[in-house]
């Protein structure tokens, strides 16, 4: 046999192999099925009875607005990290950096404009727990999904992927949790966030890691 007859019974024999999918189509199903995911958690759990008044007040719109943005910048950006290339887009998967350095900055003044302050609900580090159990679904399908493309930067790459289920999971809140205080929502919401990072970066290196 010469080494053409071998190349081609090689190709014959060779199983077809699927195209990885580009970032934005990864994360677009990403953003789909979380999504689904929040409808029919809303559509089970309810949402806040003064969900239409709220929706009135730019303060509560941008903030929801914000996480969303949040939310779709993260999911980009696993999407990115998620090959070992970044695929050549480098500026994507920073992207998440600039919209949470901007709703750092919306949350300090939504604070100053909490005047008088909303009364502090009874509960604390429950909100905290739920949104970590909302978030697990999400995170664990981006965590398997994203194990199918060998990443290089596989810290990076949990950190985002947990912020990004984190987020997803702060905005079911918002919508399901009748609480007015800002305060309550900055410790309990949003700054719980900065140890999801870490344990995403510890996590990123374990299961991620090929």
């Amino acid at each position: 046999m010469n080494i053409e007859e071998l190349v081609g019974r090689l190709a014959q024999d060779a199983a077809p192999v699927k195209p990885a999918p580009h970032p934005f189509m990864l994360s677009l199903a990403w953003v789909g099925g979380a999504a689904l995911y929040l409808a029919l958690s809303l559509w089970i759990t309810g949402l806040r009875p003064d969900v239409a008044q709220k929706l009135h007040e730019p303060w509560f719109v941008a903030e929801l607005v914000l996480l969303l943005l949040i939310f779709v910048a993260t999911s980009l950006s696993a999407a990115v990290l998620a090959f070992p290339d970044l695929h050549q887009m480098r500026k994507t998967a920073l992207a998440p950096a600039g919209m949470f350095a901007l709703f750092m900055v919306f949350m300090f003044f939504s604070w100053r404009a909490d005047v008088p302050p909303a009364p502090l609900p009874v509960h604390s580090f429950r909100c905290t727990v739920y949104i970590l159990l909302f978030s697990l679904l999400p995170a664990a399908w981006t965590f398997f999904s994203m194990r199918r493309f060998a990443s290089t930067h596989e810290r990076w790459a949990g950190s985002i992927a947990l912020l990004s289920a984190f987020s997803i999971g702060a905005l079911w809140m918002r919508l399901h949790e009748i609480n007015d205080s800002i305060i309550h929502v900055i410790l309990w919401h949003y700054l719980p966030m900065l140890a999801i990072g870490l344990f995403g970066w510890w996590l990123g290196r374990r299961l991620l890691k090929w």
